[in-house]
């Protein structure tokens, strides 16, 4: 029999267990049945049982609850469809979500799988900075698939691009191609031929 200090109190009979229990108004708990002698503890039974119930909602936190979710795509998606889906796998990656990508191909587009591959692999490299290919893409019947895991390295660092929650947003950037346009004198020419007119 145990103490509630943890010493050891010897072997007892039940009667005299349970009246050492009741005199500390506490509880008796056998707490390993199969020994020879049954193992007996006086403790608060209802404090015992709170705390065996936070270690384990503590050993439910810590375990990784992974899941894989879906995001179907058409070889002839739009920029704005496509955008919008890949930010979508991007918070699942951030959230440590596995992420399953199909790409659905109806009638004649199954003979042309390079454009799947080619969606398929600008996913890969958007998605590079926050995620691995787990399972490299392939032919499944009319689909092709391709699975992306969480880089459990890249997610953790912070991301330098992101805005600061408490800071202004960073300005957009200006395409390169705009400046050397306004410099060209030939683009001025129409301008000034519809002022001349």
């Amino acid at each position: 029999m145990i103490g509630p200090d943890g010493g050891q109190l010897g072997i007892k009979p039940l009667p005299e267990a349970l009246f050492l229990a009741r005199d500390l108004e506490l509880d008796l708990v056998e707490v390993a049945p199969d020994a020879n002698p049954p193992v007996c503890k006086i403790l608060d039974y209802g404090k015992w049982k709170y705390e065996e119930a936070q270690k384990a909602k503590e050993s439910r936190k810590k375990a990784t609850n992974i899941t894989i979710k879906e995001m179907k795509y058409r070889p002839k998606i739009g920029q704005g469809d496509f955008d919008t889906k890949t930010r979508h796998i991007l918070e699942f990656l951030e959230e440590g979500h596995k992420v399953k990508i199909t790409i659905m191909f109806r009638g004649r587009e199954v003979y042309h799988p390079e454009l799947g591959k080619s969606i398929l692999d600008r996913i890969a490299e958007t998605t590079a900075a926050v995620a691995k290919v787990e399972a490299a893409p392939r032919l499944d019947g009319r689909n092709m698939t391709m699975v992306l895991a969480p880089d459990r390295k890249a997610v953790k660092k912070p991301n330098a691009s992101a805005p600061r929650p408490d800071g202004p947003r960073p300005a957009p950037a200006i395409p390169a191609a705009a400046p050397a346009a306004a410099d060209d004198p030939a683009a001025d020419a129409p301008s000034e031929a519809g002022e001349a007119g």
